[in-house]
């Protein structure tokens, strides 16, 4: 049973944003270690981003809504993808401090309390927690994929980040909404984050095997998709001015 740190009627300082799409079989395991990482740790909310599943995926939900008053469901009428699922999460959350997982088990949920205090304990100085793979239980091809695209979006972006493609990330709300938003976004978020000024903190995970079904969501390592993204955010970054200094000049009576 749920303790009074993870119930609805507790204002939340941390939201996790968990997008899907047709993760049915997925839904009600990693809600419970969702629970197990964070309960009595902040007062939370859960907030599932149904990206026009088609399976059982909004039932499962609605069932352990019943049980759980901190978990929400917001349901995209058709498939809009990732970064959109993600923008949708952050526009909804009402914790200041937001932090994301994939919603297919890969990510786990054990690893939130790490990314999220280096947030609380950042300042402004942290942007963004950004998780990074160590151990990655993808095919052969994926990870030869997915290295030769990290190795393209370091050179290109110098962002210092060696994996941007996983999902265990945490943000302040309000950074997060700053950035220009477009397709693909969540893929870059490390450059963006820094384009504003702020430092990124690195967490090593660990990657674990999808629990059941197949992914839903294309990867960055399929590079010719990414590659106007890739162009569009090293122009953002190149056009990039200094915020003036600006004071308000009262009227003298």
């Amino acid at each position: 049973m749920n303790d009074d740190m993870s119930t609805s009627t507790t204002a939340p300082t941390v939201s996790i944003v968990v997008p899907v799409r047709n993760e049915a079989d997925n839904v009600a395991p990693l809600v419970d270690e969702i629970a197990a990482a964070l309960d009595g740790r902040w007062a939370y909310e859960i907030v599932y981003i149904n990206d026009g599943s088609t399976d059982a995926t909004a039932e499962r939900l609605a069932e352990i809504m019943t049980k759980r008053g901190n978990l929400r469901q917001i349901r995209h009428e058709k498939s809009s993808g990732q970064s959109a699922a993600v923008r949708t999460g952050v526009r909804a959350a009402r914790g200041k401090i937001v932090a994301t997982l994939d919603g297919d088990g890969q990510n786990n949920p054990a690893f939130l309390p790490e990314l999220i205090t280096a947030i609380e304990n950042g300042g402004d100085r942290i942007g963004l927690a950004a998780g990074q793979r160590v151990g990655r239980k993808d095919t052969g091809f994926k990870k030869l994929q997915s290295r030769i695209a990290n190795k393209v979006r370091s050179r290109v972006l110098s962002d210092g980040t060696r994996d941007t493609g996983c999902g265990l990330k945490a943000f302040r709300r309000e950074v997060f909404l700053s950035l220009p938003y477009f397709d693909g976004l969540h893929r870059f978020l490390p450059a963006l984050v820094r384009r504003e000024g702020h430092d990124i903190a690195y967490v090593d995970v660990t990657d674990r095997p999808r629990r059941s079904g197949v992914s839903n969501y294309g990867f960055f390592d399929r590079l010719w998709i990414g590659i106007m993204d890739l162009a569009g955010v090293w122009w953002l970054i190149r056009r990039k001015k200094s915020t003036p200094v600006a004071t308000e000049v009262l009227r003298h009576d």
